[in-house]
């Protein structure tokens, strides 16, 4: 996924301790099903994003495994509440191997 870098948005960074945190994130990915023909009629090889995560910390949030029927560019949303402080991970790894990782502060108050 050598691209340009994924597009993060927090609702609020500086959060209160048990306030709903909403996260919007998008990525440039192919997401090539593996189903379509290129122009000389061979089959495109497939190529999806497999696995995405979202991480405060140590701490695993959210995770999702998208199928084939994921449109180009994928868009993820999400809430979490606020508890602590620290950087959320965002990571995602294609069908290649190949990853991308984005990250935000958040601080509790």
């Amino acid at each position: 996924m050598k691209q340009k870098p994924p597009r993060v948005w927090i609702s609020n960074a500086t959060p209160k301790r048990g306030e709903p945190l909403r996260v919007r994130a998008q990525i440039e990915h192919v997401m090539e099903s593996g189903l379509r023909r290129d122009e000389a009629g061979k089959i495109r090889p497939r190529n999806i994003v497999t696995r995405f995560e979202a991480r405060l910390g140590q701490t695993l949030l959210f995770a999702w495994e998208p199928g084939i029927s994921i449109a180009q560019n994928p868009y993820i949303e999400f809430t979490f509440l606020a508890r602590e402080s620290g950087e959320l991970r965002l990571h995602w790894k294609d069908d290649t191997g190949q990853t991308t990782s984005a990250g935000k502060a958040i601080e509790v108050i």
